[in-house]
């Protein structure tokens, strides 16, 4: 079968579908420790513990939703069904969690562990297949590169409302009245998700299945998975990625405060991440075909870590601060689109080495990656919160450097680390070679 050309519709729809599902992760990943400690007054080391049990949960369930999508068959197909009954309860689990009630601490902590799991879950149940629905739809890398930038804007759209917007919308809502605020902006957002959901099971889809039987072996799927090598570096990539992206989520609006002393800088350092990335989903995807996605990933990646390591010495002139900073958001921008694109190419690195395609276990273990190393940079970054004995109505000068230091730290040791990953990526040299062999194979006589 000939790949279509896919229609701007369904492309827009598939950009919207990551605006449903981020959305709401955004907000919470950039400001839910804040809200916890600041505005509900939980301890930070508490708060952190809760993130970290939390995705650690997700190895087992990220996995168990993947197996249920590749063993899915059903008058929606594979994928849609998920997006059509986790749209309403993922809405109102948005909600909840900005609604911590005036309980003891521990019944808090226990509140904030409950609702922060449902959302996990629900995430897992919309973005799992939602990732899996990609290489389903089209098997051409440039089609697959479009629908990259596409769900890069709806990326940068999420961050952007999920960090930009937020604080703004808090005092628009709320007033001097945090609480009622944030509670006012959770509502909005899940409303606003919903509707990019629905948008998204309604356009898009399915036009390539796995032929395997669905009730495939678990363990020996799971080993295959495992010896994928394109899967492993895409894997790896994401982990450190989202590591890096949840200490900055997390810590800049401290290091605005404390570090630059200038808090209005939050809503500038914040949206740039979402800017950048939006600029980067119209021009990362015809550099990344001309370059070659491992190429022009190594490129940039090196770029944004240099760039981060001379940042520190641009502190003293706001302008030259944020000219690099804003540059280095750019460059590592362009990687979220690769990485689009990459997950989709592990599934057809799989069918040529195992003759089974398991988009779903395959988009689980990325989907794994992403939230592990959320939960390991926003909880490390807690934790760190915490040694240094940090409280918001008096910050030592410890506590400041130890901000100053994760928030540069973390950036310049995690792209280099990436960097040298991103060599092991295998495809570039491989897509012509499996396209061929699989065509042959198609083309067999069965015996």
């Amino acid at each position: 079968m000939q790949d279509q050309k896919l229609r701007l519709t369904e492309r827009l729809s598939y950009g919207m579908g990551d605006m449903g599902t981020s959305l709401a992760y955004n907000m919470a990943s950039g400001f839910l420790l804040f809200y916890y400690t600041n505005v509900v007054g939980l301890p930070a080391a508490g708060v952190g513990t809760v993130f970290l049990v939390a995705r650690l949960l997700d190895a087992v369930i990220d996995v168990m939703v993947g197996i249920a999508v590749d063993k899915t068959r059903s008058r929606w197909g594979r994928t849609r069904g998920y997006f059509l009954f986790t749209a309403v309860p993922y809405a109102l689990v948005t909600v909840a969690l900005f609604q911590v009630p005036q309980w003891s601490e521990g019944a808090q902590l226990a509140y904030a562990f409950v609702t922060f799991k449902a959302l996990g879950i629900l995430m897992s149940l919309q973005a799992i297949p939602f990732t899996a629905l990609m290489p389903m739809m089209t098997r051409d890398t440039g089609e697959r590169l479009k629908l990259s930038g596409m769900r890069s804007v709806g990326t940068s759209m999420s961050v952007v409302l999920g960090t930009a917007a937020v604080l703004p919308l808090v005092g628009l809502f709320g007033g001097d009245d945090q609480q009622r605020g944030f509670q006012s902006v959770a509502a909005l957002f899940a409303v606003i998700g919903l509707v990019c959901t629905m948008a998204l099971y309604r356009n898009c889809r399915e036009r390539f299945e796995d032929k395997a039987a669905p009730d495939f072996a678990i363990m020996p799927a799971v080993r295959e998975m495992l010896r994928n090598r394109a899967w492993l570096v895409v894997f790896a990539c994401c982990l450190l990625y989202f590591i890096r992206f949840g200490v900055m989520m997390s810590s800049t609006a401290y290091f605005a405060i404390e570090v630059l002393g200038k808090p209005w800088m939050i809503s500038v350092m914040l949206p740039a991440v979402s800017g950048m990335l939006l600029l980067s989903s119209f021009v990362a995807p015809p550099f990344l075909a001309r370059m070659g996605i491992r190429r022009g990933s190594v490129i940039v990646l090196a770029l944004s870590a240099v760039l981060f390591a001379v940042l520190p010495l641009a502190e003293s002139s706001v302008p030259a601060f944020l000219a690099i900073y804003i540059a280095a958001c750019l460059a590592t921008s362009f990687t979220i689109t690769a990485a689009f694109a990459m997950i989709a190419e592990t599934v057809d690195y799989h069918e040529w080495k195992f003759g089974s395609r398991r988009e779903g276990l395959l988009s689980a273990g990325i989907s794994l990656s992403t939230k592990l190393g959320m939960a390991l940079g926003t909880a490390g970054f807690a934790f760190m919160l915490g040694a240094v004995g940090y409280a918001p109505d008096a910050v030592t000068d410890a506590a400041r450097g130890a901000i100053r230091w994760s928030w540069y730290g973390s950036a310049v040791v995690l792209l280099a680390i990436q960097t040298g990953v991103t060599l092991l990526w295998p495809m570039d040299a491989l897509h012509g070679r499996i396209r061929e062999e699989m065509a042959a194979r198609n083309l067999a006589p069965a015996e």
